[in-house]
């Protein structure tokens, strides 16, 4: 959403510290929207700036009886966000809405594939015979994080069975999106892309679901860039997510000094892309970068306690290097300061950052 890595994109209470994609096209006149269930990306961080219509399934500012009893609702069926089809139906709202000539920025964001995995209905038992509970699903999840140790092999098939259900069911609601944008003479008008935050592990490196590692189980996701008109060509060199904000704002002649490229563009076919986190509350001292190109990788860990920095999996010298080089810049860009504390973080953020595995 800003084009900047983690390090100068939001603070270190997470609140957003920059200017997002919103904010640059509500500037040049687009109606802006952004629809989505995922509490760290809410306005409790900052996420809606620059939004003309931003829904994040919270009720700030709602009724209070009436949020109360929403909450109340959300406990008893265990529900941690909104489905695809709801994100649909308020986006969809939200495009009728807006006058016929005016351009918009719409950004959805689907949860649905997000753990606890428990896909609805039909798709339930797609690909696994055995029933389970909202409840045991969650548990079930929870323990993968808690206990990756713990989880058999049977267990690690239905994790990914109904992994695989959700996202059936997701790429099953988007299709019907983007019908819906086709039927509104909408999709061959517009600039569409499609990614992910991140992927779910299952094992591969003793965790599961998505800690705050680099390795392709985390970050190597899907990204498919449709301009008006549409195409149909497959890029294999590597790309990054920080390109989506430079891809969208040279659409528009906005200008960019983004870190990222414009994917409308032809990339260097010996590209690097560099990757960053943070580590987890209880290492938030942590710093983990990575870089990939088409024929190698490397990654290195920074203790911002002691400064000192260890590499691990670097396929080539000339790698590590060109890693050392970029942590280095990177070291310099820091925020160099803590943002203010927001004070109290709702308790409904909390109830679902908890049940969606962020926090104990």
């Amino acid at each position: 959403m800003t084009g900047e890595y983690p390090d100068t994109a939001v603070g270190s209470d997470y609140r957003l510290a920059t200017d997002t994609i919103a904010s640059t096209l509500s500037e040049h006149g687009f109606a802006t929207g952004g629809f989505h269930s995922n509490p760290f990306i809410s306005r409790a961080y900052g996420f809606d700036h620059g939004f003309d219509e931003f829904d994040d399934d919270l009720h700030f500012g709602k009724h209070k009886l009436i949020a109360l009893a929403q909450r109340a609702l959300d406990k008893l069926r265990n529900r941690h966000y909104a489905r695809a089809e709801e994100i649909n139906e308020r986006s969809l709202s939200w495009i009728d809405s807006v006058e016929d000539d005016e351009p918009f920025f719409l950004w959805n964001h689907y949860m649905d594939t997000h753990g606890p995995y428990e896909p609805p209905g039909e798709y339930e038992q797609l690909y696994h015979d055995e029933g389970l509970s909202g409840r045991d699903a969650q548990s079930l999840y929870r323990r993968a994080i808690k206990d990756p140790d713990s989880i058999t092999e049977e267990e690690q098939e239905l994790l990914i069975a109904l992994y695989d259900a959700e996202i059936r069911y997701n790429d099953k609601r988007i299709g019907e999106f983007l019908e819906e944008l086709r039927r509104r003479d909408l999709l061959e008008r517009s600039l569409l892309i499609f990614t992910a935050d991140h992927g779910d592990a299952f094992g591969e490196h003793g965790y599961y679901e998505h800690p705050r590692y680099l390795h392709d189980e985390i970050t190597h996701v899907p990204l498919m860039v449709r301009p008006p008109g549409g195409a149909d060509d497959e890029v294999s060199i590597p790309a990054s997510t920080l390109d989506i904000a430079a891809t969208i704002e040279e659409s528009v002649s906005a200008g960019s000094d983004h870190e990222g490229a414009s994917l409308l563009e032809s990339l260097e076919e010996d590209r690097t892309v560099f990757m960053q986190a943070r580590g987890e509350d209880d290492a938030s001292h942590v710093r983990r970068y990575a870089l990939r190109t088409a024929d190698g990788a490397c990654f290195c860990e920074r203790d911002q306690e002691t400064e000192a920095i260890s590499f691990s999996d670097c396929t080539s010298r000339s790698l590590r290097s060109e890693l050392e080089g970029h942590v280095e810049i990177r070291i310099g860009k820091e925020n160099g300061e803590d943002v203010a504390d927001s004070g109290d973080v709702d308790e409904e953020i909390d109830r679902r950052l908890e049940a969606l595995g962020y926090k104990e």
